[in-house]
C-alpha cells in the first residue's frame, strides 16, 4: 500500500511548562495560551476543527465537540530545550547527555585560539552570550572595519557565528562554520549546534538575513530517518531539517528561507511523492517572533499557517498522514528572551483513520517517530528507536 506521511513543526510553539521547568527558570511559560492572551482575538479556526484547542484552553480557540483530527501533547525527556535535541527526540533519539553552554564568561581562550587557527581567521569580536540582533548594533562596525567574525552564544548550546554579507562572503562564512563544527567545537566543547549568523545593511542600519544556516551534531544514536531509508522508504528534509540531523538519514533535502516557502514546498513535495516521509520545519514562529518577544507577530504567523492549512490537508491521499507538532516552547510574552522548557502539541490526521481522539500526554517526544514508523508498518528490528507508539489509537 502506497503511504507517505507529512510530519511539520512549528519551530517554539510550546503548550505549557513541563514538571521540570522550575530547573530551566521557566515557570508559567506557554506559547500558545500566553500568545493567544496577549493578542485576545487569535483566529485559528483549522487547527481549532483540528483539536488544538482541545489540548488547552486558548483564549479565542474554543474546543471542538466533533475534532476532526486526534489530538494531544509530548513531553520531552532529553535534557535542554532547544530545536536540535527536540528533532531528534521526535525522530526517536533520546539524548541522555546535554550539550555545554557558555552563557556566563563567553568559550574560553583554548577554544577561540583553536577556532582562530582551524579557520584562519586574523581574530573575532564579541564572545559573550547575547542576542543576535543586538550584537551586530554594537560590533557591526568594528567587524566591518576589522574584517573580524563576531562569536557570540546564547541559553542554548551554540557557537553563533556573525558576518557582514559584504565583509564575510556567504560562502567563506559556512566554510568558517563547517571548520569549527569538525575541527574546533569537539570533544567536551561539542555545542549542539554552530549557527552562521550573516546580516546586511549600513552602521545603524543592520539586520540579519535569511540566509541563516545550522550545522547540528550528529544525533547520538539512530533516528527513525535511518530507520526509513533502510527500508527504502524515500525521505525529504525541508527548512531546517537538513541541518538538524547533518543530512543523515534524507534522500532530498530542501533549504527555505520562509514559512510560507516551507508550506508551498511541503504542499509540491505531497503532490509529486506518491509515497515517502515529507519532514518539514517552519522556523519564523521561533526565529522572527519568540525570540524578539512579539506576540503579535507569532499570532499573525500562527494565523498564516492556520490559513494554508486546507491546502496542505487537500494535497493527501486517503491512506496518507499528517502531523503538526513542535520542538520546545518560545513563549512570546515570557520574562527572557531564550526558548521556555514546554510539551509540545500533537495533532494528526488522515481521511482513513480515526477523528476525535485524545491521545493524552505522553511521556516523550519520541513517541511521536515511533508512531510514524509502525504506520509505516515499522517494527521490531526495522523501527529500534526510543519511544511507545500510540497508532493503534489513531488507526482503523
Amino acid at each position: 500500500m502506497q503511504r507517505k506521511i507529512l510530519l511539520t513543526i512549528l519551530d517554539g510553539v510550546g503548550i505549557g511548562e513541563l514538571p521540570d521547568a522550575k530547573k530551566y527558570g521557566d515557570e508559567g511559560s506557554n506559547t500558545l495560551a500566553n500568545c493567544a492572551n496577549a493578542v485576545g482575538n487569535l483566529t485559528i479556526p483549522n487547527l481549532q476543527k483540528l483539536g488544538i484547542g482541545n489540548i488547552v484552553p486558548i483564549k479565542n480557540v474554543p474546543d471542538e465537540k466533533n475534532p476532526l483530527g486526534n489530538f494531544g501533547k509530548l513531553a520531552e525527556v532529553s535534557s535542554g530545550k532547544d530545536s536540535t535535541t527536540g528533532h531528534w527526540e521526535i525522530a526517536g533519539a533520546i539524548s541522555e547527555k546535554d550539550f555545554p553552554y557558555y552563557t556566563k564568561n563567553g568559550f574560553p581562550k583554548t577554544l577561540l585560539d583553536s577556532f582562530l587557527k582551524e579557520t584562519d581567521c586574523k581574530g573575532y569580536l564579541g564572545n559573550k552570550a547575547a542576542s543576535g540582533t543586538e550584537i551586530i548594533k554594537e560590533l557591526g562596525e568594528e567587524h566591518q572595519r576589522t574584517g573580524f567574525p563576531i562569536v557570540y552564544t546564547s541559553a542554548d548550546s551554540v557557537f553563533q557565528i556573525a558576518a557582514h554579507e559584504e565583509t564575510i562572503p556567504l560562502e567563506r562564512l559556512y566554510e568558517i562554520c563547517k571548520l569549527t563544527r569538525e575541527k574546533v567545537c569537539v570533544s567536551e566543547h561539542a555545542v549542539g549546534r554552530i549557527i552562521a549568523r550573516p546580516f546586511i545593511g549600513t552602521i545603524g542600519n543592520y539586520s540579519r538575513t535569511t540566509n541563516r544556516r545550522d550545522f547540528a551534531l550528529l544525533p547520538p544514536k539512530k533516528t527513525l530517518l535511518n530507520c526509513f531509508q533502510e527500508q527504502n522508504i524515500k525521505t525529504i528534509g525541508i527548512g531546517k531539517i537538513g541541518d538538524l540531523f547533518s543530512e543523515q538519514g534524507l534522500d532530498e533535502v530542501i533549504h527555505t528561507k520562509s514559512n510560507l516557502q516551507g508550506i508551498e514546498k511541503t504542499i509540491s513535495e505531497c503532490k509529486k511523492n506518491q509515497d515517502g516521509f515529507i519532514f518539514s520545519n517552519l522556523v519564523d514562529f521561533d526565529q522572527l517572533y519568540g525570540h524578539r518577544r512579539n506576540p503579535q507577530g507569532f499570532a499573525k504567523s500562527l494565523e498564516e499557517f492556520d490559513l494554508q492549512l486546507p491546502n496542505i490537508l487537500a494535497s493527501l491521499n486517503d491512506n496518507d498522514w499528517f502531523f503538526v507538532t513542535g520542538d520546545h516552547g518560545n513563549d512570546p510574552t515570557f520574562r527572557h528572551t531564550d526558548h521556555t522548557r514546554e510539551y509540545i502539541p500533537v495533532l494528526c490526521f488522515s481521511k482513513n483513520g480515526k477523528h476525535g481522539v485524545n491521545i493524552g500526554t505522553r511521556s516523550s517526544f519520541a513517541d511521536l517517530g515511533k508512531t510514524i514508523g509502525r504506520l509505516f508498518g515499522l517494527n521490531g528490528t526495522s523501527l529500534n528507536i526510543d519511544g511507545t507508539s500510540f497508532h493503534e489509537l489513531i488507526s482503523l
